[in-house]
């Protein structure tokens, strides 16, 4: 019987994740993006307050019904050209940083205020890509995260594009807020944007467009993805559904909805219909170091032709080079890519053996009979992605639990069991127990 409950209790702390373990298993975690489309008026006079008031009281209902809240924010750049008087954004990527630092310090003081005025207290965090690449970035941002929602304070998170080239080279915060979702194991994942939700068409061209509000396998999704952002913002549809990836694959429910009603919010969340498009998590959820690939920048893409698909998609097989039919981006060994289909759908992410120009060395059937080892002239593995590197964006996907044979150097390690007394506590217990907790889940 003690076994029993032991493993039940195990079984228990895999399904809660780190951070809600931490933080007592009490409440859902959400993330919500809010758009520049959502906080910059188009006339480029104001800051869209109304907005901006209305989403921080809907925060403050989700912290009232006892669910923690992280906000992703875009925006900075736009509000750092409002308040130097611009009628257009500039195209320089100077220029641009330059505007983000203006705008970040008006910006957080207006989330300061609204919130305060609620009773919430909130923080600033500034993230790239990049510290999400590293392992033990990634884990220590996840620790700070817990260590704030235990205090119940919002975390209001964007990109920090002082330094962040890749955010402003083709950036959005739709990425971001999915990849902070992943990151903290959210239950919700809200991309607020300027449509009521996903169409099977652009609406604006084709009146017969009809709207999609509910998507079981986002790999299966035939929408349109032609809209763009506004001339203020980055984002766009298909940003949007490259988030849904992301968060579904990491086991969280997106929904894309309108930000001129955040109190929709809570509706969807008790299961109110036509609200926006709503994105259900896949039926296994990565854990711990698979987890982490989801957060890895992409510096390229491999095109795998229909048999390399069938393998790596639905036997969760290596991929090897012979399977590879064309190679695009620039990336070095253990760098993050995307493993595409012959239409170039991704199916998949995960760590590169080799260079971008070994790759391309040994890529293709006809290579097939040779190994790799004696084409490239030393000695190496034969996997172009070990499959305990790599990560589906499919229902098909496997999770760490998946397929018994598996190296440990390779899992993530499952956190174990976790007293909860401070669920009901006060805020310095909760602090205390989420701390207590982390210590034990810095290789999670």
């Amino acid at each position: 019987m003690e076994r029993s409950g032991c493993t039940k209790a195990a079984q228990n702390a895999k399904k809660l994740g780190a951070v809600k373990l931490a933080l007592g298993g009490t409440g859902d975690i959400f993330v919500i993006k809010v758009g520049t489309s959502s906080l910059v008026r188009p006339e480029m006079q104001t800051l869209n307050l109304t907005n901006l008031a209305r989403i921080c009281d809907t925060i403050k209902m989700l912290k009232k019904e006892g669910h923690h809240v992280i906000i992703v924010t875009s925006g900075a750049v736009g509000v750092g050209c409002q308040r130097l008087g611009l009628a257009s954004k500039p195209t320089q990527l100077a220029k641009k940083q330059a505007l983000a630092a203006v705008g970040q310090v008006h910006l957080m003081k207006f989330y300061e205020d609204f919130l305060a005025a609620l009773g919430l207290t909130c923080a600033q965090v500034l993230l790239t890509l990049d510290n999400l690449a590293n392992r033990g970035q990634y884990v220590n941002a996840r620790n700070t995260f817990t260590e704030l929602l235990a205090y119940g304070v919002i975390p209001v998170v964007n990109e920090n594009d002082t330094v962040a080239v890749q955010e402003l080279r083709f950036g959005d915060n739709d990425t971001l807020s999915a990849q902070v979702a992943a990151l903290v194991q959210a239950d919700w994942l809200f991309l607020l944007t300027d449509v009521d939700c996903l169409y099977t068409a652009n609406p604006k061209d084709d009146p017969n467009a009809t709207p999609i509000y509910e998507v079981e396998d986002i790999s299966r999704l035939t929408a349109d993805t032609s809209t763009r952002g506004t001339q203020w913002g980055t984002g766009g549809m298909a940003t949007k559904l490259t988030a849904g990836r992301i968060a579904t694959a990491a086991g969280c429910t997106m929904v894309i909805c309108n930000s001129t009603v955040p109190e929709n919010i809570p509706r969807i969340v008790k299961g109110e219909p036509k609200l926006g498009s709503k994105f259900f998590p896949l039926p296994h959820s990565l854990k711990g170091r698979k987890r982490w690939i989801l957060s890895v920048p992409v510096r390229g893409q491999l095109w795998l032709d229909a048999g390399a698909v069938r393998a790596v998609r639905d036997k969760h097989k290596s991929l090897f080079a012979a399977g590879i039919c064309k190679v695009s981006g620039s990336f070095n060994p253990q760098d993050c890519v995307s493993l595409c289909d012959a239409s170039g759908v991704e199916l998949a992410r995960g760590l590169v053996n080799f260079s971008f120009d070994e790759v391309a060395a040994v890529a293709g059937s006809k290579h097939g009979a040779r190994p790799v080892g004696d084409q490239l002239g030393f000695p190496t593995m034969e996997e172009v992605v070990h499959r305990e590197n790599l990560v589906l964006l499919a229902s098909e996907m496997d999770s760490d639990e998946d397929h018994g044979n598996t190296s440990s150097s390779a899992q993530g390690q499952t956190p174990t069991a976790a007293d909860t007394a401070a669920a009901n506590g006060s805020t310095e217990a909760t602090v205390e127990a989420a701390s207590h907790q982390l210590e034990g889940l810095s290789t999670a």
